[in-house]
């Protein structure tokens, strides 16, 4: 089998044009040095120098061997360069999900190109998933980072959910609605005969399910909307005057013109995004993970 060693001491006397300048530069013995080349040469079963009084020559062999043993050389260099960036989260792509309650703006994608900054050989596929979905991806290894929407009620072995940050809950109403025109926050008492274009699936938790819990300590359960969603569809329901939602205040990045937004009077009102990932994650996740946890 030839080795490195052979190809790098053989491309090394040709480009130096003799033997002991090579051994010079490559800091070993001229013996050394001969004997690979001998040795590579019994391999190859060819001469590839021709021994003269003054310098060696490249054979016939040896110049057809040549251009081919220096790509071998600078293509294990670039091998070896890629698997030690990678090996250090310095190189790949990142594959990224979110919940539709998460929308991609704001501070989130200020993070997210914090990170790229600082990594720029590295790239981010989104995708959009629920968060029971986010969290089997991750679990299966086809997905690296999840955002989702606090509660979680079903985790998953082997993933890690920490909360990452919080933002005020809001009223979401048409521009039409009698309580658009307010110009004080609302309290949540307010709206028990108000229908609600989402309420809570018996078996998943998120933002329709922090909404049903915060109408209940205000001394109801939602009343369901004739349409409803858990989805980004909410915006459109609320708009068509469908009915009403309590609604993260990042959603106001994405909502339609006629959707208006009002602040509650309940100080509690918070909901919590919460980052996903393998509890081992790789170099790459795990910076990426760090770097959002700084920025937000």
């Amino acid at each position: 089998m030839i080795s490195t060693r052979q190809l790098r001491y053989f491309v090394e006397i040709a480009d130096s044009g003799s033997f002991s300048a090579a051994a010079e530069r490559l800091f070993v013995a001229q013996s050394a040095l001969s004997r690979q080349i001998k040795e590579l040469e019994a391999r190859l079963q060819t001469p590839l120098f021709e021994r003269t009084a003054r310098q060696p020559r490249l054979t016939a062999a040896g110049e057809a061997f040549y251009p081919r043993a220096r790509n071998l050389l600078s293509e294990l260099l670039k091998a070896s360069e890629m698997a030690t960036q990678v090996g250090h989260g310095q190189l790949g792509t990142l594959r990224l999900s979110h919940s539709s309650t998460v929308p991609m703006s704001g501070r989130l994608l200020q993070g997210i190109s914090t990170w790229l900054e600082c990594c720029p050989g590295v790239s981010v596929d989104i995708a959009k998933l629920s968060s029971e979905d986010q969290l089997e991806e991750i679990a299966e290894g086809r997905l690296d980072v999840g955002l989702l929407r606090l509660p979680v009620l079903c985790q998953r072995e082997g993933v890690s959910v920490r909360p990452l940050y919080s933002e005020p809950m809001l009223l979401a109403v048409p521009s039409n609605h009698p309580l658009s025109r307010r110009d004080t926050p609302v309290e949540l008492e307010q709206l028990k005969d108000e229908a609600f274009i989402s309420i809570p699936h018996p078996q998943r938790g998120g933002l329709s399910y922090l909404s049903a819990e915060l109408c209940m300590r205000a001394g109801f359960f939602p009343k369901a909307a004739r349409v409803m969603s858990r989805k980004t569809t909410q915006l459109q329901l609320i708009q068509a005057g469908f009915g009403i939602a309590l609604l993260p205040k990042s959603m106001q990045d994405i909502a339609p013109a006629n959707v208006r937004f009002l602040p509650l009077a309940n100080p509690d009102c918070l909901s919590s995004v919460a980052l996903a990932c393998q509890q081992a994650p790789q170099p790459l996740v795990a910076q990426f993970c760090q770097t959002l946890h700084e920025c937000l």
